[in-house]
């Protein structure tokens, strides 16, 4: 792959029609501390402007996927507020409170909404452990592959934190109200196996191969129509909320719109002529 300048907490790579984001705070586990979450914001929006990248794959450097929160920038955080509320009173704490839940609720959409919106498939490789945040992003991915190393959790309890990154939203929508609500209130770390039963991922791979198995994945989706999967993804995030008939009206729209694509068109004549069709993403 050719490799643009690293930039320290994220690494950003392209080849044939796929953009590999790799977390690289391999010290902390990829924790999200540092410059990590910007840089990753600036990757996601490069991407997807970037119409040679046709598939996303996101994976972790070194033994994780990503740990979640940095705890050490959480102790920072309550530190700088403790000394407000002593030196300049309520008015500061509520300032700041004001300050930090636009720059998280920012950081939501640069990265968890972008994830979910981009008209390209977007594949989450998880080598290692996701948790917290980590696994909020994992889930935030249309697709997860998971390594037979991997392992799961919602532990934000463990921190006295109720989540973020949109979780919430996602895992009970793959797994159910109910044992979303488990893994939240136990913040129980399951692995690969139990994941893959409870359909948070789509497959476990092993260890050693996920990275081939996974960029192999990805290039197929690359070369597919992707026009295509850019109206299949909304339409699913459309269904998420909306009744039957819309659904059907969006389908529709999509369906005939579609129709006087170049891939459409190529994919008819290469049935027509008994050959693969060679989509070009338009």
């Amino acid at each position: 792959m050719a490799r643009r300048p690293a930039v320290s907490d994220v690494l950003l790579e392209r080849r044939d029609g796929v953009a590999l984001i790799t977390l690289n705070r391999p010290e902390t586990l990829n924790a999200m501390g540092g410059d990590l979450v910007p840089r990753f914001a600036e990757a996601l929006a490069e991407v997807e402007a970037d119409p040679a990248v046709r598939c996303v794959a996101i994976t972790g450097a070194g033994r994780a996927f990503c740990a979640g929160g940095d705890i050490r920038a959480m102790q920072e955080r309550n530190d700088r507020i403790a000394a407000a509320a002593a030196s300049e009173g309520p008015a500061a704490v509520i300032a700041e409170l004001d300050r930090l839940v636009a720059e998280l609720r920012r950081r939501h959409d640069e990265v968890s909404l972008r994830l979910h919106t981009m008209p390209k498939p977007v594949v989450a490789l998880v080598n290692g452990p996701a948790v917290g945040a980590g696994f909020s992003i994992a889930l935030a991915c249309d697709i997860r592959l998971a390594s037979d190393r991997a392992r799961f959790g919602a532990a934000f309890r463990n921190v006295g934190l109720p989540g973020d990154f949109g979780g919430s939203y996602f895992l009970q929508r793959l797994c159910g109200a109910g044992i979303a609500r488990e893994l939240y209130f136990t913040a129980e770390i399951i692995d690969a196996a139990r994941a893959l039963e409870l359909r948070i991922v789509n497959r476990v791979i092993p260890h050693d191969e996920l990275l081939a198995q996974g960029l192999d994945f990805c290039r197929r989706l690359a070369e597919g129509p992707t026009g295509a999967y850019a109206r299949m993804k909304e339409n699913l995030n459309f269904a998420e909320t909306a009744t039957l008939e819309q659904v059907l009206d969006q389908e529709a729209l999509h369906m005939r719109i579609a129709g006087f694509s170049a891939d459409s068109r190529e994919a008819v004549a290469a049935f027509l002529e008994k050959r693969e069709p060679r989509f070009i993403g338009r």
